[in-house]
């Protein structure tokens, strides 16, 4: 074993802060919790061992304030950084910057990042290391006629993306080219706006698709395993809201094949650490390579609960040098995870910040609830609206969706809006059950 981590500063917040802390203190890891002035009383706050305030509310006065965050990590003495998802996760400048100053970040390097940070140069990477890709046409397109042209040697339907895009912003679906002027440049204004690059590029679109991704690790010596997939389909304007292992539509032959695939372009950039990469996977089990997130998942959680294996503490002993044993897994178990946002499921998923005034969360066989919240905390509006997950496991899918059910039955939260009823709905939708959905699922789902 390689030098172990004395202290870990956790760049993050909420959930994910206390998820790092606590696999730290199993390991006998110190803790710095760093936070901005709406989070002085979260509970990761309250359980790392120290905690540092960086800034004002606004994210880009404190969680992305690089300077704020490496100062409290020099004056605690931390000798890592853990960055979760989100923010700095995938910041390749800020993975450079903790390099600079002696500090491991604990996840791949600044160049792994910026390979897969750009979804061209991402797609020409799969392409050369012989990974399946959407079709589409190489490069960025150079302006409207550009784009006429490519959309008709692709075939409509086509999808316009955003190079540096992400969470569905500078996307367009065209179906014909009556709609193309018009798609091409909002798609340029939007990326322009969210991203500041307003670079464009098209792909086929795939009809009826599955978003399947495999979870990959891969250690410092290029050794790179899989530990299967996991289906988030369930998903609103490209936000997931429900993700499960095994996927319902997943064969042995499918998975191996999609495994090895993974596998494949991990090792195309050398990939050190926990990544995941994501798939499209249409109504044939034909799959394409979409993205890839140089980090840890929101919905980690189902993958450790099918294989039984902690993917945050993988993740700090690979940074500290551990080899991986080279094998790849496969579930055992049926998870499920529900995403339990404040929002208002009943008028166009609202979010609703504001105090919990009550709050009971469900627990017995099979339940795990992954969440920073407690009775009297204040969800602030500055962030995403997560209050935690709700993660249920079982030997088989369907029962799975019954404990699901009954746990999100006990799960009460007063004071705001929650996404609770909206899960507990789609637990008993017949097509759901049976495992008949694709990424449109809920353009189509209305709530009772």
């Amino acid at each position: 074993m390689n030098k172990m981590f004395k202290k870990i500063l956790i760049a993050n917040r909420g959930e994910i802060a206390l998820r790092v802390i606590r696999t730290c203190r199993e390991m006998g890891i110190k803790t710095v919790a760093v936070y901005s002035t709406a989070d002085k009383d979260s509970l990761h706050v309250k359980f790392a061992d120290e905690a540092v305030c960086i800034g004002k509310p606004a994210s880009s006065e404190s969680y992305l304030n690089m300077a704020h965050i490496m100062a409290a990590a020099e004056i605690t003495n931390a000798d890592a950084i853990h960055p979760g998802y989100g923010f700095l996760a995938e910041n390749a400048k800020f993975a450079k910057i903790c390099g600079d100053h002696g500090i491991k970040f604990i996840g791949p390097t600044p160049e792994m990042i910026n390979a897969m940070g750009d979804k061209i140069t991402a797609k020409q990477t799969m392409i050369a290391a012989g990974v399946p890709v959407v079709p589409g046409v190489e490069g960025l397109l150079e302006g409207v006629e550009h784009a006429k042209t490519a959309a008709k040697e692709v075939g409509y339907p086509v999808i316009l993306k955003a190079t540096a895009g992400g969470g569905g912003k500078g996307m367009r679906v065209v179906w014909s080219e009556e709609e193309i002027e018009k798609a091409f440049e909002n798609a340029k204004t939007e990326a322009a706006a969210s991203f500041k690059n307003d670079g464009i590029y098209m792909e086929k679109f795939v009809e009826e698709p599955r978003h399947i991704e495999i979870q990959v690790v891969g250690d410092q010596y290029g050794q790179v395993c899989h530990l299967s997939e996991r289906d988030c389909s369930i998903q609103r304007r490209h936000q997931k809201l429900v993700e499960e292992s095994p996927s319902p539509f997943m064969t042995p032959e499918l998975r191996e094949r999609m495994g090895e695939a993974a596998i494949k372009a991990a090792k195309s950039i050398n990939y050190e650490g926990v990544g995941t990469i994501e798939f499209l996977v249409d109504k044939h089990r034909n799959f394409y390579f979409m993205e890839m997130n140089t980090r840890i998942q929101v919905e980690h959680c189902v993958t450790e609960e099918v294989i039984n294996y902690d993917l945050i503490k993988e993740q700090i002993m690979i940074a500290a040098g551990d080899k991986l044993t080279g094998k790849n897994y496969i579930p055992v178990m049926h998870a499920i995870e529900c995403r339990i946002n404040a929002e208002d499921p009943y008028n166009d998923f609202r979010p609703s910040p504001g105090k919990i005034t009550v709050l009971h969360q469900p627990g017995g066989h099979g339940v795990r609830v992954d969440s920073h919240a407690y009775a009297g905390y204040v969800i602030p509006p500055y962030y995403d609206s997560m209050i935690g997950k709700l993660i249920a496991v079982a030997q088989t899918r369907e029962e799975a969706i019954d404990t699901m059910s009954r746990a999100l039955s006990e799960y009460v939260i007063e004071g705001v809006k929650t996404t609770i009823p909206f899960h507990l709905q789609l637990m008993k939708n017949p097509d759901f059950r049976s495992g008949n959905f694709t990424t449109k699922f809920l353009e189509t789902f209305t709530m009772q």
